[in-house]
């Protein structure tokens, strides 16, 4: 009985330890793009062969997500961030890693059936959604 108690208080006490760790963060710039052009009526602005469409804005648990994408005869070509949760570091920290490797999934996929960033999982959400949105848009 007294080995099991000594056990028990000992691992209580682990975890406190371990659970009262905070992680290292590193500090990262997100580079804000420029203002967006409005779009033409019906939510895109088309140039001779490109067509750009803005999907609509996610409200996810740390902030909106919003992206643009040009199409290519009738392909996915580009997808460009408008919008993604900044209100902290940490929230920068997860765009700056999570948004370029679901642009570079999307544009590779050709659409939005990606998977999401393991650790961004709001954020990839909001994305797929918005990204699915748009391209909605441009099938319409």
């Amino acid at each position: 009985m007294r080995r099991a108690t000594i056990a028990t208080g000992t691992t209580i006490a682990g975890v406190v330890l371990l659970l009262s760790l905070k992680p290292h963060h590193q500090a990262v710039s997100v580079a804000r793009p420029p203002a967006p052009e409005p779009p033409a009526p019906g939510g895109h602005a088309a140039t001779a062969t490109n067509a750009t469409y803005r999907g609509q804005s996610v409200d996810t648990r740390y902030g909106p997500v919003q992206v643009e994408i040009t199409m290519s005869k009738g392909r996915l070509t580009a997808v460009r961030v408008l919008r993604a949760p900044s209100a902290n570091g940490r929230d920068r920290e997860i765009a700056a890693m999570a948004l370029p490797r679901l642009t570079r999934e999307a544009v590779a996929a050709g659409g939005a059936h990606i998977d999401a960033v393991s650790g961004a999982t709001y954020t990839s959400e909001g994305y797929i959604t918005s990204l699915q949105s748009a391209l909605d848009r441009a099938h319409a």
